[in-house]
């Protein structure tokens, strides 16, 4: 029996231990290529590489590392480095929580955009950890049954999955929407050697576990549970597409 094709990627950089726990947790049910980025690239969204070369790196057999975005690894993948295209594309695993407004921030959740829109399936996967030494085996076996599912059933058009496993978890599985903002963006100033002002950016949770939406992946898991979140790529809101309709006649030049 052929086996799936499958593309690993992530914002980590190519030697991240959630990667490589990833790829040998599918190593034996897929065959397996990794394109991913040189270096870290958190917080790169789906951003591209415009005004520089894309290099490219053969690290071994079916596996690259891109000098560009988590969003660059994808395109070029699809397009140069894959023989055939893949069946599905997984992002991660992120070392670290990508819930709630970070979707739009997030080189993980990107990439695995990047690829529903060249009509590719795929998830994106985070460990909602801060350790050092985190474990990323639970998370690795969530997103090879995930796989599996996804291959046998499908997913609707235009959609991804962003999965959020809690540190410790339990083998729990919620599927909920994505949170409103509970955090606020903390800019601490300081100065460099040669007297100019920097600024590091963060963020810090405002809100309460209790005033979290019942039904938001935050809430997920802090229970505990695996947070799966489906986005679609259409962020059109239809309800004000036709409330504000009649703004077209009004803002039309005269």
């Amino acid at each position: 029996m052929k086996k799936s094709r499958i593309l690993l990627t992530n914002d980590d950089g190519y030697e991240a231990a959630g990667l490589r726990a990833l790829a040998e947790e599918l190593h034996d049910f897929a065959q397996v290529s990794i394109v991913a980025p040189s270096w870290e690239r958190s917080g790169a969204a789906q951003s591209l590489t415009l005004r520089q070369p894309i290099v490219c790196h053969k690290i071994a057999d079916h596996e690259w590392a891109i000098d560009g975005t988590p969003a660059d690894c994808v395109i070029v993948a699809l397009h140069k480095l894959l023989k055939e295209p893949p069946d599905l594309v997984i992002s991660g695993i992120n070392h670290g929580a990508n819930l709630g407004e970070n979707v739009y921030y997030s080189g993980t959740v990107g990439a695995a955009r990047e690829a529903v829109i060249h009509h590719v399936p795929a998830l994106a996967i985070s460990l909602c950890s801060k350790k050092k030494e985190a474990d990323f085996a639970p998370a690795a076996k969530l997103a090879r049954r995930t796989a599996e599912l996804i291959l046998k059933e499908g997913l609707p058009p235009q959609v991804l999955l962003n999965i959020n496993v809690p540190d410790n978890w339990k083998g729990g599985v919620r599927f909920a929407r994505q949170s409103k903002k509970i955090t606020r963006t903390v800019l601490r100033e300081g100065e460099d050697p040669k007297g100019r002002p920097y600024y590091w950016l963060s963020e810090q949770r405002i809100d309460r576990e209790r005033d979290v939406d019942a039904d938001s992946d935050y809430a997920a898991v802090f229970a505990g549970e695996a947070a799966v979140t489906p986005l679609h790529l259409d962020p059109t809101h239809t309800e004000s597409l036709n409330h504000l309709s009649h703004w077209a006649k009004k803002t039309a030049a005269r």
